[in-house]
């Protein structure tokens, strides 16, 4: 894929309106009753937010029989974070500014820029090294920033982290749903490009020499979990494509020459929270079928947004060609994936509700979460003997909640309840 890429410093400006952050209150940290890999790893971690520009996409929102080709470059603001070298006096402390609400224009849930803590440097010196990569992709809409505990993690153990600002997708910018649905695949390449790009030596980057983008996972949640798939085999039904005006959804369809010809060995994992799309038939079981992709897959059984049983366990099941795994938080919804709820939110309902879980607490969530994925992709990105974490016993035949369903590896005793575990090999 051509690389048209312009980096751009991106400055995050504080508005008066930003709900104060508290001091000391740093998501992702390690609870007492966390898994054994949850903990924050040895390096120290940095962090910049750079832009890239990807020049002549089409812009489907603008599409018309009048315009059937409308074209735009859209800017992806990206977060990255690194392991680092600190100089004297810094310390692995920024603030990152986000905005509440669903998008722009709704008054009931207006864009109210807010403010939290995060562990890493802002804009330190790369550790000299080559460090596996890994491409987060938000839901829709989301941000950048809303799964920082996990990738401020990732970076801590030896991992560059590049989560994308997907325009048209976030809480900033929400537009219609056809550019989520054209655009992540799309996307998640062309940050994977722009990064090899990057870390070549001589590139004039900060991640030059530092970034292995031949060695890659994704990370996504919900429609980012969507993408993710996309990106790696799941071709969109032929049904699916009337989803897109004008059949602009054919680009990323099973059966299309050219789609098929994009599948991208560079990328060796994939983690998929509570992903899009197998409730709404947008894949068939020739598309599933073309994931070969190990994937771990992230839900809560009572996921009314993605579907559990006709959507997130079925695209488990069909991706037959992938070896995969599916953890599951019995009584969780939809909210797996992202950070616990900002004390900006707890005033509004709906702000609140789209990152808490009722039954479960976001924190604990959180501490597992790390825990399985720093065991996942240190297997398929870095060779680590890490297999025991992920060979776990079941719970009961009859789905039931035993006082033990087991002793799994990383976890004291009681503290597997309510948590269920599948394997499928690849056939």
């Amino acid at each position: 894929m051509k690389v048209a890429s312009r980096i751009v410093i991106a400055a995050l400006a504080v508005s008066a309106l930003i709900a104060p952050v508290r001091a000391q209150e740093y998501f992702g940290d390690f609870r007492p009753d966390a898994p054994e890999l949850a903990a924050r790893g040895s390096l120290p971690v940095g962090v910049r937010t750079l832009v890239a520009e990807h020049a002549d996409q089409l812009d489907v929102l603008h599409y018309s029989d009048a315009n059937p080709d409308p074209r735009y470059t859209r800017k992806l603001t990206l977060e990255v974070w690194y392991p680092a070298i600190l100089a004297a006096g810094q310390n692995e402390h920024t603030v990152y500014t986000d905005v509440l609400g669903a998008g722009p224009n709704d008054p009931a849930r207006p864009n109210t820029p807010f403010q939290f803590n995060g562990r890493a440097a802002r804009d330190a010196a790369p550790v000299a090294g080559r460090y596996p990569l890994v491409i987060v992709s938000h839901g829709y809409p989301g941000s950048r920033l809303q799964m920082s505990y996990l990738t401020e993690n990732l970076a801590s153990k030896g991992y560059v982290v590049v989560a994308i600002d997907h325009p048209e997708s976030t809480r900033a910018d929400k537009a219609g749903f056809a550019s989520t649905l054209l655009n992540r695949r799309l996307d998640d390449l062309f940050v994977l490009d722009s990064v090899a790009a990057w870390a070549k030596r001589g590139s004039g980057n900060f991640l030059a020499g530092v970034a292995d983008a031949g060695n890659t996972a994704l990370i996504g949640y919900s429609m980012g979990a969507y993408g993710a798939l996309n990106t790696v085999g799941a071709g969109v039904s032929a049904a699916a494509a009337a989803y897109v005006p004008g059949g602009k959804l054919a680009v990323n369809q099973q059966g299309n020459k050219d789609y098929e010809s994009r599948r991208d060995a560079r990328i060796k994992a994939l983690v998929a929270f509570a992903p899009w799309g197998g409730a709404h038939k947008v894949w068939d079981a020739q598309g599933l079928a073309g994931v070969r992709t190990p994937t771990l897959f992230i839900t809560g059984d009572q996921d009314d947004v993605a579907g559990y049983k006709d959507g997130v366990v079925r695209i488990f099941e069909g991706v037959v060609n992938a070896d995969r795994y599916l953890l599951t938080y019995q009584g969780g919804r939809h909210n797996s994936a992202p950070n616990p709820p900002s004390p900006a939110m707890w005033s509004s309902f709906d702000d609140f509700q789209s990152y808490s879980e009722p039954v479960w607490d976001s924190r604990r969530i959180n501490n597992i979460n790390q825990h399985f994925v720093t065991a996942f992709l240190g297997i398929h990105l870095k060779a680590q003997p890490l297999q025991p974490y992920l060979d776990l016993p079941p719970l009961a035949a009859d789905g039931t909640i035993k006082p033990d369903p087991g002793l799994w590896k990383g976890f004291r005793k009681r503290t597997a309840l309510g948590l269920e575990w599948r394997h499928l090999p690849a056939r």
